[in-house]
């Protein structure tokens, strides 16, 4: 008699449990099932977290994949607290100055904003009205402002936001190093010491030089392509022999904390696709518009 109790006390748990994981969304879109995808639509408003790496040399000790590595990291935390359904891996983005370095993969600029409308619109034809590109690449500095202003090209029935970067808090652990840190240094190896801490090699961050080498002498606000690989020939801009896992905390958390923000207002944010569509109507007929 003990057996059977203990043996249906057992199941009443397990069914529990059960029930319990059936109720948890993933917030990963490649682990929902087809319905449980319709459910975490509905749960996420239709925001959609669109993370935007890279693969790329980080210096002689972070793996090619630092930025998406770290991007998503940050993008699953910031959704297992405001829920939103994040895509999966996505590194099509712009790195022609590396790519005289191992295992950087750039693809045609044109490649890259076809795939990128192509990617934010089957996202919106599956639900995501308000996508969210979380840029995790310096590189996409200027390709998604771009790609955000061109939505205004042609009439779309979702709206694209770009976040690059985290909150701006003041504190924090102190730096070590004092010169340049752009790239590999101290700031991205202390982030990927949490996102991957497995792949760094502390070890080797001193094999390469990441000073910058100054093999330009133009005026500040004078842009050519090549100005990276004149002053960063290693793609390596700083220290990352410093980085401390304690940096690097303060670091998620304040890009964690700003996705989270970003996720809160998008949500909210019932006004920008009324103005599109306003500005996409107003536009066949500019003749009518009055001041």
């Amino acid at each position: 008699m003990i057996r059977r109790i203990a043996a249906a006390g057992f199941l009443v748990l397990a069914a529990a449990a059960t029930l319990t994981g059936q109720t948890k969304l993933s917030t990963k879109w490649e682990e929902l099932t087809a319905a449980d995808f319709r459910q975490g639509i509905q749960q996420s408003k239709g925001t959609c977290l669109l993370p935007f790496g890279i693969l790329e040399k980080h210096g002689p000790h972070l793996p090619l994949g630092t930025d998406l590595l770290n991007v998503r990291y940050a993008a699953l935390q910031a959704a297992a607290q405001e829920y939103t359904v994040v895509f999966p891996e996505y590194y099509f983005g712009q790195i022609f100055e590396a790519k005289h370095e191992p295992g950087t993969v750039a693809y045609s600029a044109d490649l890259q904003l076809r795939l990128l409308q192509e990617t934010t619109d089957e996202m919106a034809r599956n639900g995501c009205k308000k996508v969210i590109i979380v840029n995790g690449h310096g590189g996409n500095n200027h390709l998604l402002p771009f790609f955000a202003q061109s939505q205004l090209d042609n009439p779309h029935d979702y709206v694209v936001y770009v976040l690059a970067g985290g909150r701006q808090r003041d504190g924090g652990p102190p730096k070590k190093s004092s010169g340049v840190d752009y790239h590999a240094g101290e700031n991205e190896t202390s982030n990927t010491m949490v996102s991957r801490p497995d792949l760094v090699h502390i070890d080797r961050a001193a094999n390469e030089s990441g000073a910058d080498q100054k093999r330009q002498s133009l005026p500040e606000n004078l842009y050519t392509g090549i100005w990276w690989y004149a002053r960063f020939p290693n793609h390596y801009s700083g220290d990352g022999a410093v980085a401390t896992k304690e940096l690097g905390e303060w670091n998620m958390k304040g890009w964690i904390d700003g996705i989270v923000e970003s996720i809160r207002a998008v949500k909210a944010d019932d006004a920008s696709l009324k103005l599109q569509n306003e500005f996409y109507e107003k536009s066949k007929h500019p003749l009518d518009t009055r001041p």
